[in-house]
C-alpha cells in the first residue's frame, strides 16, 4: 500500500475573508441524501470496502436474512447460485418477507425492507428472538448498490414479486402467479461503477458458507455455480453435529490428543441464551479458538470468551486436584498452560448483542461471560470425569506445557533483561532510527547483510531502524519459546521489538510503528517471508491484526534506455516501461525485440558479499535496451534501494492483514507445521497456479 505524503501546514485566513466564507455558509450548502443515496455516496461505511471484501459482503448481507429465518426455526435449506453476468441468486424456505402494507408508511412490507435503511423485524418487534443483521440495513444496501434485483417471494399461496434498478422500484409489489409453501427469493447484480471488481470467487463464498452451516446445525447450504455451465452440479453443506464437527474440521490432519471432542448445546434460562461450545486437543503448541454471536465471528474475543476461559482453567485444575495428579505444594495450572494445543469453538445465540465497534469483533454483553462459564463448565466437569482417559491426555498436556513455560520463563528472564527491553542494550547488529517516537518509526527486517549494509546507507536515518537478518529464521511452528529465544535472530528480533514476548508482551511498548519484511524476490525470500509471518501471527498476532505489519515490495526490472530509466515491479510493467521509454527518445516499438547480449556476473557488494547479477540487452526499432533483472536487494546499490524501495514517497508496500483467522491459521499449519502429508497435498493443488517460479 502507497506510503501518504505528509500534508502541508494550512496558512492562515485573514479574519475578514473568513468572515466572507461564513457569509456563504448556510442552509442550502446542507446536503440531505434520501433514501438509499447516502449508501451510494458512501458505500465503504456500509459494507467496509468496495474492493473483493465488499463485493462478498453483499452475498453474506442477503444470506444473514436466511440464517436469521433458520435460527428462528423457520426453514431448513438456502439455496445459493452464481448465474452469468455477475449475478447471485439467494433462495430460502422460511416464512417469506412479508408483503402487506405498513400501517404507518402505506407501502409494501417488502418494499420497506428493500428501500429503507433500518427497517426490518430485528428491533424487538416480535419478528426474531435473535438475528446475525441488526441494523436492518442489510439488503437495502445491497439493493442500493446493485444495478438489477428482484425479490420474489413465496407467501399466501401466491408468488409476490418486485424489480429494482440501483434502487429504485419499477412497479409496485404485485401477485404473479401460485405457489406452494414460503420462502424468498433475491436476485441481484453488482454496480460495476461502485466496485473495483464484480467477479465473485467460489473459494471464497465455499469458506464462508462451510462456516455458517456448522454454526447453524441441521441447515442445509446448496451453492451452484453456472457461470459457465447451465447444468453444473453444486455443493451441499449440512451438518448435525454443530460446532463438534467444525472442530473436527479445523484439526483435520493433526494429531489429536485425545479421540472424543467435548460438546455441549445447552439453553441457558436465566440469561435467555443458547450456549454452543465444543473441544479437543491436539499436539500443537498454538491455541486455536473462535469466537460467534449469532453466527458473527468475534476475532477479539468478548465476554463469551472470558467466560470460556475461566471455567476451562478451574475445571481442569480441580480436576488435578481431585485426582490428586497436582500435589498440594504444586502450583495451579495457568491460563497459558491449559490453552496449548486447544481447539475450540465458543458460540452464542444471544437476544440482545452488544458489540465492541462496527466491525462486532467484540461481544461485550456481561450476561454472556455468566452464561457460558456456568454452561461449558458443569458440562466439562462431566465429561472429564464420564472420560478419564480423555481427562488424563488433557492434563498431561497441560503439565508439560507448564513445563515448558517455566523453562521459557527462564530463557526470557535470561535473553531479555529489563535493560534490554528499555533499549539500554540493544542488538549491536540492530541500525537503530534517532526518533523515539514509535509513530513516526519504522523497522526494516533485510535479507542478509549485503542488502542490511545498503539499506543502512540509503536508508532516512531519523525514521528507519534497520536489522539484517542472517540466513533463515527457526520455523517456530515446531518450536516452544525457550528453544526459539536460543536463535539469535529471533532473539535480536524481540529485542528490537520492545514489546517483550509471550506472558511478558506489551503492545503498548513497541518501538516502531510498522516493521517491514524486505526479501529478495525469489524462493528463498519468499521462504524467509513465510518464516517471519508464522513467528508474528503466532507469538506478536496483535501486531498483524493492528495493522503494524508490512511487506516491502522491490521491483524486479530496471529498464535503460540511454540516461532514462524505469524500475518496473511485474512482466507487465517491464513492457510498459520499455515502450514510454522508447516514446521519450521519439521512437516506437514496430518491430520485435532482438537480443543482443545476455550477462550474468557477481557484482560487489556493500559488505564484501557477492550478489548475482543479470542484464540483459535488446534492440528494439533500431535502439538499445538494457534490462537490469534483479535477483537479490543486495544488487541494489543504497540510492537505487532508497528510491525504489524505502522512501515513503514513492515505494510500494503491502500490509499484512487477516481477514479469517482460522484459514490463516490452516495455512499456517499446513505450510510449517510438522505433518508432510498436507503439505504436499497443498502443493500438488496449487502448483499449476504458481507463475514465475523461480528454482
Amino acid at each position: 500500500m502507497p506510503a501518504k505524503k505528509s500534508a502541508k501546514p494550512a496558512k492562515k485566513t485573514p479574519a475578514k475573508k473568513a468572515a466572507s466564507n461564513e457569509s456563504d455558509y448556510g442552509a442550502k450548502q446542507i446536503q440531505v441524501l434520501e433514501g438509499l443515496d447516502p449508501v451510494r455516496k458512501r458505500p465503504g461505511m456500509y459494507i467496509g470496502s468496495t474492493g473483493p471484501r465488499g463485493l462478498h459482503h453483499l452475498i453474506w448481507e442477503v444470506m444473514d436474512n436466511s440464517f436469521d429465518e433458520a435460527m428462528a426455526g423457520h426453514g431448513n435449506q438456502i439455496t445459493l447460485i452464481l448465474l452469468p453476468n455477475n449475478t447471485v441468486s439467494v433462495e430460502d424456505d422460511g416464512r417469506g418477507i412479508p408483503v402487506d402494507k405498513h400501517p404507518q408508511h402505506k407501502k409494501s412490507a417488502l418494499e420497506l425492507v428493500l428501500t429503507k435503511l433500518h427497517a426490518g423485524g430485528k428491533f424487538g418487534g416480535g419478528g426474531y428472538k435473535v438475528s446475525g443483521g441488526l441494523h436492518g440495513v442489510g439488503v437495502s444496501v445491497v439493493n442500493a448498490l446493485s444495478t438489477y434485483l428482484k425479490a420474489e417471494v413465496r407467501r399466501d399461496g401466491k408468488l409476490w414479486q418486485q424489480e429494482y434498478k440501483i434502487g429504485k422500484p419499477q412497479a409496485d409489489v404485485k401477485a404473479v402467479g401460485n405457489a406452494k409453501g414460503t420462502g424468498t427469493k433475491i436476485t441481484f447484480s453488482p454496480d460495476e461503477s461502485i466496485f473495483e471488481t464484480v467477479e465473485f470467487h467460489l473459494p471464497t463464498i465455499l469458506d464462508h458458507l462451510r462456516q455458517q452451516a456448522y454454526l447453524t446445525k441441521g441447515i442445509k447450504i446448496v451453492i451452484i455455480d453456472r457461470r459457465t455451465d447451465a447444468t453444473a452440479g453444486g455443493y451441499a453443506f449440512y451438518f448435525e453435529g454443530g460446532v463438534a464437527s467444525y472442530v473436527r474440521h479445523i484439526n483435520h490432519g493433526k494429531a489429536a490428543k485425545h479421540p472424543n471432542v467435548f460438546y455441549v448445546s445447552k439453553h441457558d434460562d436465566s440469561s435467555d441464551m443458547d450456549v454452543e461450545v465444543a473441544v479437543q486437543y491436539t499436539e500443537e503448541y498454538h491455541e486455536s479458538v473462535h469466537c460467534f454471536a449469532n453466527n458473527i465471528t468475534n476475532p477479539e474475543g468478548g465476554t463469551h470468551l472470558i467466560g470460556f476461559r475461566s471455567a476451562l482453567t478451574r475445571e481442569l485444575n480441580n480436576y488435578a486436584r481431585a485426582k490428586n495428579i497436582l500435589k498440594e505444594k504444586d502450583v495451579n495450572l495457568t491460563g497459558e498452560d491449559v490453552r496449548e494445543g486447544l481447539t475450540a469453538i465458543v458460540s452464542v445465540k444471544i437476544k440482545d448483542p452488544q458489540f465492541e465497534g462496527q466491525t462486532k469483533a467484540k461481544l461485550g454483553n456481561p450476561e454472556a461471560r455468566t452464561a457460558v462459564e456456568s454452561t461449558f463448565g458443569e458440562a466439562f466437569r462431566i465429561f472429564l470425569e464420564e472420560h478419564p482417559r480423555d481427562a488424563e491426555a488433557i492434563i498431561s498436556k497441560c503439565l508439560l506445557a507448564a513445563q515448558a513455560r517455566s523453562a521459557a520463563r527462564a530463557a526470557r528472564d535470561t535473553v531479555l533483561r529489563k535493560g534490554a527491553l528499555d533499549g539500554l542494550t540493544l542488538p549491536g547488529k540492530l541500525s537503530d532510527c534517532s526518533s523515539r517516537d514509535p509513530l513516526k518509526s519504522e523497522l526494516f527486517l533485510v535479507e542478509g547483510d549485503s542488502a542490511g549494509g545498503s539499506a543502512k546507507q540509503g536508508r532516512d536515518r531519523k525514521h528507519q531502524a534497520i536489522l539484517p537478518l542472517r540466513g533463515k529464521i527457526l520455523n517456530v511452528e515446531r518450536a516452544r519459546l525457550d528453544r526459539m529465544l536460543a536463535n539469535n535472530e529471533i532473539k535480536s528480533l524481540v529485542i528490537a521489538l520492545g514489546t517483550n514476548i509471550g506472558e511478558g508482551f506489551d503492545i503498548e511498548k513497541l518501538r516502531y510503528d510498522r516493521i517491514v519484511i524486505m526479501t529478495d524476490a525469489d524462493v528463498d525470500g519468499a521462504h524467509i517471508r513465510t518464516l517471519l509471518l508464522t513467528l508474528f501471527f503466532r507469538y506478536f498476532p496483535d501486531l498483524v491484526y493492528q495493522g503494524h505489519i508490512y511487506i516491502a515490495q522491490p521491483p524486479l526490472y530496471r529498464v535503460n534506455i540511454g540516461k532514462n530509466f524505469r524500475y518496473a515491479y511485474t512482466e507487465a510493467e517491464k513492457e510498459a516501461a520499455m515502450e514510454e521509454l522508447l516514446s521519450e527518445s521519439g521512437k516506437t516499438k514496430t518491430t520485435a525485440p532482438a537480443k543482443v547480449k545476455k550477462t550474468e556476473e557477481e557484482t560487489d557488494t556493500t559488505e564484501g558479499e557477492a550478489a548475482e547479477s543479470e542484464s540483459e540487452e535488446l534492440e528494439v526499432s533500431g535502439v538499445k535496451v538494457n534490462i537490469q533483472r534483479y535477483k537479490g536487494l543486495g544488487e541494489m546499490n543504497p540510492e537505487q534501494l532508497w528510491e525504489t524501495t524505502m522512501d515513503p514517497a514513492t515505494r510500494v508496500m503491502k500490509q499484512v492483514t487477516i481477514e479469517d483467522a482460522e484459514k490463516a491459521n490452516e495455512v499456517f499449519d499446513i505450510l510449517m507445521g510438522a505433518e508432510v502429508a498436507p503439505r504436499k497435498r497443498f502443493i500438488q493443488t496449487h502448483a499449476k497456479t504458481v507463475k514465475n517460479l523461480d528454482i
